[in-house]
């Protein structure tokens, strides 16, 4: 129950983080996060496509497939729930579910993802993310690392 609690929790979160970003003037942006000493800028960035506006012509598309990608991660989330152990698997399905759950209610209802903020980082600069990305990628590391582990140890 807890990991279903969490993929709400951080799902809330970033629709939350998007709606405050939607009500301001987009005139407003970019602009520092505070106490970012300049590292982290805040976008108001609308993205209708897969990352990079990817496919943004093909709503049907970015639509349905995060709808069938998120779909089969929940089931598998559910059949791990099911058994006792895999903490770092639950634990990274609930992120990448996390995320996926607000991407797609933006996909869904939107029509476009809200992204809404870069680092100042290298080829970073010029990508803007927003914290559902983050949890996905987050979600996916811890998930490859213990999925490595495994089979290093079963070798």
């Amino acid at each position: 129950m807890i990991y279903m609690g969490l993929t709400a929790l951080l799902a809330a979160l970033d629709l939350f983080i998007k709606n405050a970003i939607e009500e301001q003037d987009g005139d407003d942006f970019p602009k520092e996060l505070e106490g970012s000493k300049g590292k982290i800028l805040l976008h108001k960035s609308h993205n209708a496509g897969f990352p990079f506006g990817y496919l943004k012509e093909k709503q049907s598309l970015v639509q349905m497939i995060p709808l069938a990608v998120a779909s089969f991660v929940a089931g598998i989330q559910v059949c791990l729930l099911q058994g006792k152990g895999r903490h770092a698997e639950k634990l990274a399905l609930s992120l990448i579910l996390g995320g996926a759950a607000s991407n797609l209610y933006d996909r869904l209802v939107r029509s476009y993802v809200v992204d809404y903020f870069s680092l100042q980082y290298g080829r970073l600069k010029k990508v803007i993310f927003n914290l559902g990305d983050i949890f996905i990628f987050l979600g996916a590391a811890i998930f490859t690392v213990v999925e490595v582990i495994r089979a290093f140890k079963d070798r």
